[in-house]
């Protein structure tokens, strides 16, 4: 912190240097091993902040080496207002960063016509018992929920585990959710309401990055980058070629027994080359 403000770069420091506010916090992106260690004013305010551990309090840091990488977080007022809350005790980092994630999407078929002919106590009750169904096959193989739609949601996998290990959940909740729609098709949906629902799934794994938004909003928690828009688009493609779960070619190869399944090569919006994918699920009635 000394040193940035010796070179005339504005570097908050609203206790003053004393490791009490952490506005003067900093990323370090490379050389962590060429800091000098917590100290204890560090230990306590990490503690109770939940400071995420490639996160430094410039205030109480000495560089000992290098080559240390960094940037400051909090650069105005506005920035501290994000960053600097009482409420402080999610576990998820308001930090961006990289790591490599599966990505499943899914959207309910058929639905607005159900609406349209339904009442609106029945609707909502429907899609109620849906999410519930969906949220439990995600959960149940260590998946995560981070965005919904009316009538569908984003998913990610492999936020504590690797990332082999997240394919193979993300793959194993696909048909969960394939076989759990089928019961509640025959058992519910059909007996009470004549009517059965699709999903289109789609799912694929790379290098995203994470973050907490901070907004109130769902879980707080992000994922944003190509990798998002081609699972999204994947997805889209189940319509178009007529198959409920299409999985890319990067899932099968990380798969370690990947399905016996046709694959077919598509273009996709905004990506310049054709995509490789797997059809792992069945076809839509007619």
């Amino acid at each position: 912190m000394h040193a940035s403000l010796a070179a005339g770069i504005p570097h908050y420091h609203a206790c003053g240097g004393n490791g009490k506010c952490s506005t003067c916090r900093v990323l370090i992106k490379e050389g962590m091993q060429n800091l000098t260690p917590f100290t204890e004013k560090e230990k306590l305010l990490r503690e109770r902040m939940r400071i995420p551990q490639n996160v430094r309090l410039a205030c109480q840091t000495f560089v000992i080496g290098s080559p240390v990488l960094l940037h400051r977080i909090i650069r105005d007022e506005t920035d501290i207002k994000l960053y600097i809350k009482e409420d402080t005790k999610s576990g998820l980092q308001n930090i961006g960063e990289e790591r490599d994630l599966a990505l499943f999407f899914l959207d309910i078929r058929n639905f607005t016509p159900f609406m349209e002919a339904s009442l609106a106590f029945d609707a909502i009750h429907v899609i109620r018992r849906l999410f519930t169904m969906f949220r439990e096959c995600i959960e149940d193989n260590h998946g995560r929920i981070i965005e919904t739609s009316g009538d569908g949601f984003y998913a990610v996998f492999g936020m504590d585990s690797t990332i082999q290990a997240a394919v193979s959940d993300a793959y194993d909740a696909g048909h969960s959710i394939l076989n759990e729609l089928d019961k509640f098709n025959t058992n519910y949906l059909r007996k009470y309401f004549n009517h059965e629902f699709s999903v289109g799934i789609g799912l694929h794994v790379g290098k995203v990055i994470t973050g907490n938004i901070g907004i109130g909003v769902n879980n707080n928690l992000t994922a944003m980058g190509m990798p998002v828009n081609i699972a999204s688009r994947i997805q889209s493609a189940t319509k178009e070629l007529n198959n409920s779960f299409l999985i890319s070619d990067s899932i099968h190869k990380t798969l370690r027994q990947p399905p016996q399944a046709d694959q077919m090569k598509i273009a996709l919006k905004g990506v310049k080359h054709l995509v490789n994918v797997f059809l792992c699920g069945k076809a839509y009635s007619k």
